[in-house]
């Protein structure tokens, strides 16, 4: 597909103020260093250039080539792509000679070409080859997984990842349809599911957690967030936020433990004779969790499931 073809899919980014102004980008820190962990079709990374100055700096990640060729659109000195997931943070911003940063961003939802492209196979919507990656030049299909991948193994995958209760009885099904026709398409699959589901959720296409499934262990979405967590408050400098916006509960409550594990502090034993200034303190403050507005939802119903979480870093010592 040619940059101008994908140009035809728009993208309504989510909670764009919101996610952008938790960050803190006061008159003291627009020279600070930032990073879009996702930066998808740009509304972010472009609102926060557009909050810096001319001395700040902006990091942007994304592993799709289409959102790449996006980002390469942005001719401004202040701001850098990578071609790699948010993952690969602590590799990746020492190599452009950063140390710690001021703030990161995470948008973890696929953005709407992603979705509206029926040549990248993440909807069962429109009919097209099932592809399922973020980025096409690295690792398997979704095609090619289902053809080799054992039973238990696709069960696993979309009872965990989908939390489907009728996992067992898709996993079945594809692997009985394989054996006499490879399955290559979106809506072949989605048929396949339709017949072993056995009753619908009100309003959802029962192949919707099964393509959730596939997509999430396709592209390792949720090993690399718990990575990219990690990486990215390590990354941050006293004081530095972490704004993230999540889509379904299996994101979300990998970012509501993760910040909570840095809010937590294990409280020593009373009776011991310890100073104040001794005991634990936490790492984190957490700061807000927002969700879209009803306008927002009625502009844009894909934003409906969206959970902006925002944590501050703290000093060691500053509770």
């Amino acid at each position: 597909m040619s940059i101008q073809q994908a140009a035809d899919f728009t993208h309504q980014t989510v909670l764009l103020h919101e996610a952008v102004d938790a960050l803190g980008i006061t008159d003291q820190r627009t020279s600070g260093i930032y990073v879009d962990g996702t930066f998808g079709r740009g509304g972010h990374s472009r609102l926060l250039l557009s909050q810096l100055g001319s001395n700040g700096r902006l990091i942007a990640f994304d592993k799709d080539t289409q959102a790449i060729a996006s980002a390469k659109e942005i001719l401004d000195p202040r701001f850098h792509i990578v071609h790699d997931s948010f993952a690969a943070i602590a590799e990746a911003l020492p190599e452009l000679g950063v140390g710690k940063v001021d703030g990161i961003l995470m948008d973890l939802g696929i953005s709407s070409p992603q979705v509206d492209d029926a040549s990248r196979g993440f909807s069962f919507r429109s009919d097209g080859p099932l592809d399922m990656r973020m980025d096409t030049t690295r690792g398997i299909s979704a095609a090619e997984w289902l053809a080799t991948a054992e039973e238990q193994q696709i069960t696993e995958v979309i009872k965990n990842y989908g939390e489907e209760r009728f996992a067992f009885q898709i996993a079945k099904a594809i692997v009985a349809r394989r054996k006499t026709d490879a399955i290559r398409g979106t809506r072949q699959l989605a048929e396949i599911v339709a017949h072993a589901v056995k009753t619908r959720e009100k309003g959802k296409d029962p192949a919707t957690r099964t393509f959730q499934a596939i997509r999430i262990f396709i592209n390792k979405e949720l090993e690399d967030l718990e990575i990219g967590l990690a990486a990215a408050y390590e990354s941050l400098a006293p004081y530095g936020r972490m704004s993230v916006i999540s889509f379904h509960s299996l994101e979300d409550r990998i970012v509501k433990q993760f910040f909570a594990s840095k809010v937590k502090v294990e409280q020593p034993d009373r009776r011991l004779p310890i100073r104040h200034l001794d005991l634990p303190q936490p790492k984190m403050r957490l700061l807000n969790r927002i969700k879209p507005s009803e306008a927002e939802v009625s502009a844009n119903p894909r934003s409906r499931s969206a959970i902006l979480r925002v944590a501050e870093r703290l000093p060691e010592g500053d509770a």
